[in-house]
């Protein structure tokens, strides 16, 4: 009944939500300006109540040019690969003489859309022939497209690699920064010749036993059996995923903004501020990022469960014990990928040292194949996002690649 209820709720509001759109539109034209101020007050009020909603379609990535060089180039989005649980999806750009080294952008699946990656592409763009891991919503996979667990996730990373072809390097986000190690161990244990030149893992949940976090803490708080009675539920019979067991992206949010809830409020009271006092710049930048945050998709139930299980509570990889397709998974067969690890140093979702694992368990990697930075001043999301990203954390990753290239 999880599902339905929201439903329900989300039904009842939606009204609600149009009317207030449609006077905030109509106090617009009415009063050219809006410089009244108990005007601005009154749209302000409306505009929070014509946003007081989540959305379940991917929003658009929006990337239709960057510079190269010095000059504008446009970019494509195509579609090298497709599955129903996702694409991989190409930034291609037009006219482009030299060849530029291929990266695959692995993004968390993890309630949001892979379009919160924006920034982290856009920064590669100029220098970078980018893919990115586009996933689907469950909700909108039919049942006969069967199920998609961990040993699928890391079997789609292992085909996007080998669709790109030989000598593409590979940057890992949060929660996928498990199986993009394990796929990599897997190519080499395989000797692939499409294992990765390089890869890049950024604020990752490798070993968890390190320097554990509230998010680590509550995954090993509760047995598997109430995970999958209170956090799993069917997809109701409108949507193309009926009846499909999932984490629904709304549960996934509520956990989220439950941790900083405080800073959330604060942040819708100042978006509020902000509309009454016509202060565009700021009011828009905090709409940019909730049009993000609140763009949710669900997970399939197999996923979400078998990563709590592998990844937060039995932490299959460091001890050794992970398998996929029944074969037990040997980081230590990775000789020919640089690593990078990137964490953050104020980061409450997944703590330093917790990414840094990783270089124990590619135990065979040469010394200088092996790299770790640890950004100073950063929570999670500016590991991959803000000028930090871009001006310190990017150069590092881009000489990475280049040296591996």
């Amino acid at each position: 009944m999880l599902y339905q209820a929201y439903q329900a709720q989300a039904d009842v509001m939606m009204p609600v939500r149009a009317l207030a759109a449609t006077a905030l539109s109509a106090a617009a034209h009415a009063v050219p300006g809006l410089n009244h101020g108990a005007i601005r007050n009154l749209t302000a009020a409306y505009e929070l109540i014509a946003r007081a909603g989540l959305t379940h379609t991917r929003p658009d990535y929006g990337i239709h040019s960057v510079m190269v060089g010095n000059r504008e180039v446009e970019v494509s989005e195509e579609a090298a690969h497709v599955t129903p649980f996702g694409t991989l999806l190409h930034f291609r750009k037009k006219d482009i003489e030299t060849a530029q080294p291929r990266v695959l952008l692995v993004a968390p699946l993890s309630g949001h859309f892979a379009t919160l990656l924006r920034g982290t592409v856009r920064t590669m763009l100029p220098e970078h022939d980018v893919f990115i891991t586009d996933w689907h919503n469950a909700r909108d996979v039919p049942l006969k497209d069967g199920r998609f667990g961990f040993d699928d996730y890391t079997a789609h990373l292992i085909k996007f690699l080998e669709v790109m072809g030989p000598g593409a390097h590979v940057i890992a986000v949060c929660q996928p920064c498990v199986a993009t190690l394990v796929a990599a161990a897997v190519m080499a244990q395989d000797n692939s010749p499409a294992q990765p030149r390089s890869m890049t893992l950024m604020a990752g949940p490798i070993d968890t036993r390190v320097n554990p976090t509230k998010v680590n803490e509550l995954a090993k708080s509760k047995p598997m059996s109430w995970f999958e009675k209170n956090l799993i539920a069917r997809v109701p019979f409108r949507f193309k995923g009926a009846f499909r067991k999932v984490y629904p992206g709304f549960v996934q949010l509520s956990a989220f903004m439950s941790m900083n809830i405080e800073r959330h409020t604060k942040a819708h009271r100042d978006l509020y501020a902000h509309l009454v006092a016509g202060d565009v710049e700021k009011a828009h930048a905090t709409k940019s990022f909730y049009d993000e945050y609140f763009a949710v998709l669900d997970l399939t139930a197999e996923f979400y469960l078998e990563t709590v299980r592998i990844v937060f509570q039995e932490h299959k990889l460091p001890l050794g014990e992970l398998t996929f397709r029944g074969e037990r998974v040997d980081p230590s067969a990775i000789r020919k990928t640089m690593l990078l690890t990137v964490e953050g140093e104020r980061d409450d979702i997944c703590a330093v040292g917790q990414t840094l694992a990783a270089h124990d368990l590619c135990s065979k990697l040469k010394p200088f194949r092996k790299k770790h930075h640890l950004q100073p001043g950063v929570g999670h999301y500016g590991v991959f996002s803000g000028k930090k990203w871009d001006n310190q954390i990017y150069p590092i990753v881009k000489n990475v690649i280049l040296a591996s290239d």
